[in-house]
């Protein structure tokens, strides 16, 4: 590390900004995160080091109650759950090998830190006759979005999350197989199938909307915003938040995916199936949709228990 940069940090001077650079380049290349999670590392150190720059203390000295400090003062006031408060002492461990490496401290202050345990809530799930409600808002008659509907049926169909959708490549989509090839998380790749319903809808989106939104004529890009670039997670998310709101529900896209993986299950597939699709590391993550499955036949037999009540009474009459 260049002397300049160091004695910058002994002096509790704000940290140069080539010192995160470093640090998502380490990520990338030593730890091997994917480019997502070396972002969201990057961004949560940002808001690290702005602390301690407004507290005055410095990376060099500073203690472990000054880390659990920031930690708590992220809960309180971004109001973050477990999982973001996980993610954030990940980040800080990683940070803080890395500052070991480069000499600036021989300690590492975050080692002790303890992720939070996240709680267990189950995941939103969709009935296919909801989400097909939903999906009816989209306004097939503009193209926006028709490429809209052809986005929100492949995830619907395949079980995608937003990041492995906005990756896609025209070239990733095998129409005589009806497969698509995905990028998930640690960049390992999978082949998902999809249904005919979103082959329909991805047919037309590649044929009316995909050329016209095209500017410079080339791009792999599978789905594409109205400048012509690859679409964003921002711009998926917002536009699906539209339709939901014309469905007069709050659902969030995510909902896709766990509906798409309940009914997987309720439909006889075994589990590791299903990890295998979803793209799941850990069959542990896989294995809450068995307690979705649970309570939605719960909840069913709730709905249902007083006309059978009624149908017993009749019988016996």
């Amino acid at each position: 590390m260049p002397v300049s940069e160091a004695a910058g940090l002994r002096a509790g001077h704000k940290v140069p900004p080539k010192l995160l650079e470093r640090f998502y380049s380490r990520l990338i290349t030593v730890e091997r995160r994917s480019p997502m999670t070396a972002q969201t590392y990057r961004f949560e150190i940002r808001r690290f080091l702005e602390f301690l720059d407004t507290e005055g203390l410095a990376v060099e000295t500073v203690e472990p109650l000054g880390i659990s400090l920031y930690l708590e003062t992220r809960r309180k006031k971004d109001v973050i759950d477990s999982r973001s408060a996980a993610k954030a002492v990940s980040a800080l461990r990683s940070f803080f090998r890395y500052i070991g490496d480069e000499k600036i401290r021989e300690d590492n202050p975050a080692a002790i830190l303890e992720p939070p345990k996240r709680s267990r809530h189950l995941p939103e799930v969709l009935s296919r006759k909801r989400v097909e409600e939903i999906l009816a808002n989209t306004d097939t008659e503009k193209p926006l979005g028709l490429r809209d509907r052809a986005l929100f049926e492949l995830i619907y169909s395949s079980g995608l999350r937003v990041s492995e959708a906005v990756a896609l490549n025209v070239r990733d989509l095998s129409f005589a197989e009806g497969i698509v090839r995905l990028r998930g998380k640690g960049n390992k790749e999978r082949m998902v199938p999809f249904g005919g319903e979103a082959a329909l809808w991805l047919k037309r989106y590649l044929g009316e909307v995909r050329p016209k939104l095209l500017k410079s004529g080339q791009g792999s890009a599978l789905f594409l915003g109205r400048t012509g670039k690859r679409l964003s997670r921002k711009g998926i998310w917002r536009n699906y938040a539209a339709v939901t709101s014309l469905a007069g529900t709050g659902s969030k896209l995510h909902t896709l995916r766990h509906s798409y993986a309940t009914e997987l299950l309720a439909g006889g597939a075994d589990l590791r199936s299903v990890q295998e699709l979803l793209g799941h590391a850990d069959l542990a993550t896989t294995q809450i949709y068995t307690h979705v499955d649970v309570s939605l036949l719960k909840e069913s037999l709730k709905r249902y228990r007083p006309r059978l009540r009624e149908l017993k009474t009749a019988g016996k009459a």
